[in-house]
């Protein structure tokens, strides 16, 4: 009973606590307007950064490609290998048969 008064109790505190409404956050003044010829020489600064952005994706592209290829390369090594391994092994098996024979 103790324990079932306890959870009760427990519950309307934490309802207390969380249903207090947070305060208002004051309004932040207005930034002033920038002049126009600001903002025109920060155009062609906004283009020759979005050309190196560009050039780094690509380059980063370029780098996960040749990653992969170099992955599969050595994933399809690996099963050539075991093929192979495979085969001689039954090769192997063949001839030991021949000879008991």
């Amino acid at each position: 009973m103790s324990k079932l008064l306890a959870a009760l109790v427990a519950g309307l505190f934490s309802a207390a606590v969380f249903a207090q409404a947070t305060p208002a956050t004051p309004a932040t003044p207005a930034a002033p307007a920038a002049p126009a010829k600001a903002e025109v020489k920060a155009a062609p600064a906004k283009a020759e950064v979005k050309k190196e952005e560009a050039k780094k994706e690509d380059k980063a592209a370029a780098k996960t490609e040749k990653k992969d290829e170099k992955a599969a390369a050595k994933t399809d090594k690996k099963a050539t290998a075991k093929a192979d391994k495979k085969a001689s092994a039954k090769k192997e098996e063949a001839k030991k048969e021949e000879k008991k024979s």
